[in-house]
């Protein structure tokens, strides 16, 4: 049996979050061997999946955690026992205060930031890096192009008349992509930023890289990594966030109910592209769905959407094998990253149930959120 039919008969209540543990350690392995063949380390990027349950397995083959502000921080120094990197586009001073306490690295987007809180960094012995921005885009989803023009991330080259007071450099341009983007993008690193890489400890390539995808160019990554390394003898880092937890995990829901409009006909699912997977809406994107295929490429074709008031809720059109009925049970692929950590109760959604389908077959909830959860976030 599939590890999608196992969590799909697992799951005592749907929409449920179901974590494969045998791909998530799988995906760990990648990434160790990566470290060690490359001499590099890896951060996992809370930002996209920061489920805290497994933390503790992924500590054994990574080598600290990345944050984007206060609270990832605090998760990571609390559940995670390598080191704390954090970057923001700009801190508050009561949360830097705290950071103080937590971070080892931290990160400033802006020269302005790090003139207001370098002197508190350097006096609690912090490791303070800059962002960078290479003026490089390798995308065209310019939503997720940090050097997209008028782009309020990183640093110019333009802005920079000296090395300021700091030990690293960080830029972050890629989202879901392969080494040959990374190639690109340290060029026009190298070209613009080359004689203050030699004054760095460290240079963190920032994540987007999805080096666990099945033809992700592993070979010329490490080559990139050694050859960075030894030219400016400096430590890299990369903080992956979807590379940790890609393909690793599911969403399983259930037909509530079919309806008809001019010949389409439409699966109305508990579970919502607007409330548990945002990116489908924000990029947007057709999320991959067991056992099922294009439109007109099976026999059955449906439209897939919720039970919110939102009209465009509509996750995408599929096709079956066989005739869809109303209590059967659909499980979306790929729902680890950026799902827990961007979903909401619009229209009072339940939040899903969050699982782990452990490597022998055996099924484990975890939590599960009711009306309490949907209230505490209100007022």
């Amino acid at each position: 049996m599939s590890n999608q039919k196992k969590a799909m008969a697992g799951v005592q209540h749907t929409p449920a979050y179901v974590l494969d543990e045998e791909k998530l350690l799988k995906n760990l392995e990648i990434l160790k061997s990566v470290q060690e063949q490359a001499g590099c380390k890896i951060l996992l990027a809370q930002k996209a999946f920061s489920m805290f349950r497994v933390y503790k397995m992924i500590e054994k083959y990574l080598s600290g955690t990345t944050a984007s502000g206060l609270y990832e921080a605090k998760l990571g120094r609390e559940e995670f026992s390598g080191e704390v990197h954090v970057f923001s586009p700009a801190y508050k001073p009561e949360d830097m205060q705290e950071l103080l306490q937590i971070a080892d690295h931290i990160v400033f987007n802006s020269l302005n930031q790090l003139e207001k809180y370098h002197d508190l960094c350097r006096k609690a012995g912090k490791s303070i890096g800059l962002r960078i921005n290479p003026e490089c885009s390798t995308q065209d989803t310019a939503i997720y192009d940090p050097c997209a023009e008028g782009s309020r991330l990183g640093v110019t080259i333009g802005k920079l008349t000296e090395f300021p007071d700091i030990e690293g450099l960080h830029f972050h341009t890629l989202c879901e992509q392969n080494a040959d983007s990374l190639a690109v993008t340290l060029n026009a690193v190298e070209e613009k930023f080359d004689k203050y890489l030699y004054q760095c400890k460290w240079v963190n390539f920032g994540g987007g890289h999805h080096i666990t995808r099945d033809d992700y160019d592993l070979d010329l990554l490490i080559r990139l990594i050694k050859n960075f390394r030894e030219k400016y003898d400096v430590e890299v880092y990369l903080e992956p966030g979807e590379a940790i937890a890609l393909n690793a995990g599911y969403l399983v829901t259930e037909i509530l109910d079919i309806v008809e409009n001019h010949g389409t006909e439409i699966l109305i699912l508990d579970a919502s592209a607007a409330c548990h997977m945002p990116d489908v809406l924000e990029m947007p994107y057709r999320p991959p769905l067991f056992e099922s295929g294009q439109p007109d490429e099976k026999n059955y074709n449906y439209k897939l959407s919720s039970c919110t008031c939102l009209a465009g809720d509509v996750i995408g059109d599929y096709s079956f094998d066989t005739k869809k009925q109303i209590g059967d049970r659909l499980c979306f692929e790929d729902m680890m990253i950026y799902s827990m950590v961007k979903n909401n109760t619009f229209n009072g959604m339940p939040l899903p149930d969050i699982g782990i389908l452990h490597r022998d077959g055996s099924y484990e909830m975890i939590k599960k959120f009711d009306y309490q959860d949907f209230k505490r976030r209100l007022s």
